[in-house]
């Protein structure tokens, strides 16, 4: 099924944001994993942190709402909800590297079935530094990879990362248009399928062995 960028994203943001408990603090990466913050349900509370400096984050603004100086870490202005506080980079990253965030969500360049990381750069493309994944990969309680399912009809879940790794062993789930993922010591478990697709969609889609639970599969919700 062809679905539009606008969707696929919309899909995957929407399902990450079931992942927010309350009170959860959580970092989102730039690009795709900004836009959970559009889906957290009115009646949950939760703090999302940017490591550009924030704690209090809200939806995207809207014309109305923009203040050009408040940005997240991708350049995107943001509202900050009632609250919300402003610090310097320093506290920021003490907050990461301290374990005092709950989640963070990530995009990926590729995953790979021990839960590897390749999302900074490809070799012999520019690339203007690694940012704060490596950071938040590694302070987070919960690492949860949102990202597109292929990349120019190539499979980014992978037997093994090919690229340069951002971290190893971090990833606890994948979500993409198509499924969710979990990764636990024996592999990828397929938790979730898009009814838009069929397990075999899935699996003949991924450059990994999935381990499929028939009796534990869910219809992922859309």
């Amino acid at each position: 099924m062809d679905l539009s960028k606008e969707q696929i994203r919309e899909i995957i943001a929407r399902r990450v944001a079931q992942e927010v408990k309350e009170g959860d603090v959580i970092t989102l990466g730039i690009g795709l994993p900004t836009e959970v913050a559009n889906y957290i349900p009115a009646d949950v509370h939760v703090m999302f942190q940017s490591e550009n400096g924030m704690v209090g984050l809200g939806k995207k603004a809207t014309h109305e709402t923009r203040d050009k100086s408040i940005t997240n870490a991708g350049g995107v202005h943001v509202e900050v909800k009632k609250g919300g506080a402003f610090f310097d980079s320093e506290m920021a990253f003490s907050m990461i590297r301290g374990g005092h965030i709950n989640a963070t969500v990530l995009g990926a360049l590729q995953v790979d079935e021990e839960g590897n990381l390749s999302n900074w750069m490809v070799p012999g493309v520019f690339t203007p530094g690694m940012g704060g994944a490596m950071d938040l990969v590694v302070g987070a309680q919960k690492v949860i990879v949102a990202m597109e399912h292929k990349a120019k009809g190539e499979p980014k879940i992978l037997k093994r990362c090919t690229l340069p790794l951002t971290a190893a062993k971090e990833v606890d789930l994948i979500v993409t248009e198509r499924c969710v993922l979990r990764v636990e010591p024996r592999g990828l478990i397929l938790q979730e399928v898009n009814p838009m697709f069929s397990v075999d969609d899935v699996i003949n889609s991924v450059g990994a062995n999935l381990i499929v639970e028939e009796n534990n599969l869910l219809a992922m919700a859309v």
